[in-house]
């Protein structure tokens, strides 16, 4: 069992990585219409933070982010004028960002608390027929929180580059990196992150973008990071559901094996959409927003026609 990190080294440095991602995210929110942020809490205590852009009388859409994400990913899909007329929420997953994070392996290696985290955030925010929108992990979300809820609350979900499965031909090979994300030597946890980050794309983000990503991902919990790779996933929910199913995923993709997972994604939900970004690679929401945002506003919309 890996030996955790000194409590006196790590805490310092997420707070304060912690309060640099806030004051940016407050004086983004400043210039940000309709913009709010609150908390609510999973049914196991964990306060999950949670913010609001855009139309509040608006039809919802969920945005969750990935591993070692948060709410900050979707940056371009918030300050696109096109989906202003919606109910834009995202939320920091537990373990990630402002939101709590606690120590027991428990807590994230259950797949049900991550679903039990979605449905709070539904319920706190009062979001009815949503559009969740799962990146990466936050594909793992959706599956068990329609294992565990069903179609509860929701109009249609959307898998951008998710995680159907935690399968070898299903992820990138780099089990050196997962191996390192849970270092006790610091240097070599940090490396890891960077590595991890720098996977996301197949063409290297502007350096600001890159850094801020960076800095996002280092608040993430190294508990979290040790036991999520052992967390459950369940796909009956998926199977069962009588939603519109939307996959995107970049072609180019180093963290998920795009063909493979696909292939799975099918033989479990025979009836969803596929939308592919060829020169993206596991972020195409940052690497081809403009086409990722037309791509989603037309699943949405399609949604909302028929109902």
């Amino acid at each position: 069992m890996p030996v955790r990190f000194p409590v006196i080294g790590m805490r310092p440095m997420r707070y304060v990585l912690a309060c640099l991602l806030l004051l940016s995210s407050t004086l983004a929110a400043a210039v940000t219409p309709g913009s709010c942020s609150y908390t609510v809490t999973a049914p196991d205590g964990v306060t999950l933070a949670v913010q609001e852009h855009g139309a509040a009388e608006g039809p919802a859409i969920v945005f969750v982010h990935g591993l070692l994400g948060s709410r900050i990913n979707w940056d371009a899909q918030l300050a696109d004028a096109r989906l202003q007329r919606y109910r834009l929420i995202t939320y920091d997953l537990r373990g990630h960002g402002l939101s709590g994070t606690p120590v027991a392996a428990s807590a994230y290696q259950e797949g049900m608390r991550w679903a039990d985290d979605l449905a709070a955030v539904l319920k706190g925010a009062n979001a009815r027929d949503a559009v969740v929108v799962g990146w990466s992990l936050g594909g793992a979300v959706i599956s068990n929180y329609l294992s565990h809820y069903g179609d509860t609350g929701l109009a249609g979900v959307v898998y951008v580059d998710g995680v159907i499965e935690l399968r070898a031909e299903q992820l990138g090979a780099h089990p050196a990196i997962y191996r390192d994300l849970v270092s006790p030597d610091l240097h070599t946890h940090l490396q890891a992150v960077q590595e991890f980050v720098r996977l996301c794309f197949a063409t290297p983000p502007p350096a600001p973008v890159f850094e801020t990503l960076l800095a996002n991902a280092s608040l993430a919990s190294w508990d979290m990071q040790r036991a999520v790779q052992g967390m459950s996933i369940d796909l009956v929910g998926l199977q069962r559901t009588r939603l519109p199913v939307l996959l995107m995923y970049g072609v180019r993709d180093a963290l998920v094996a795009t063909e493979p997972t696909l292939t799975r994604a099918r033989q479990v939900q025979p009836r969803a959409q596929t939308v592919l970004y060829p020169d993206a690679g596991h972020a195409p929401f940052l690497e081809d927003s403009v086409r990722f945002n037309q791509d989603l506003l037309r699943f949405v919309e399609q949604i909302r026609a028929a109902h």
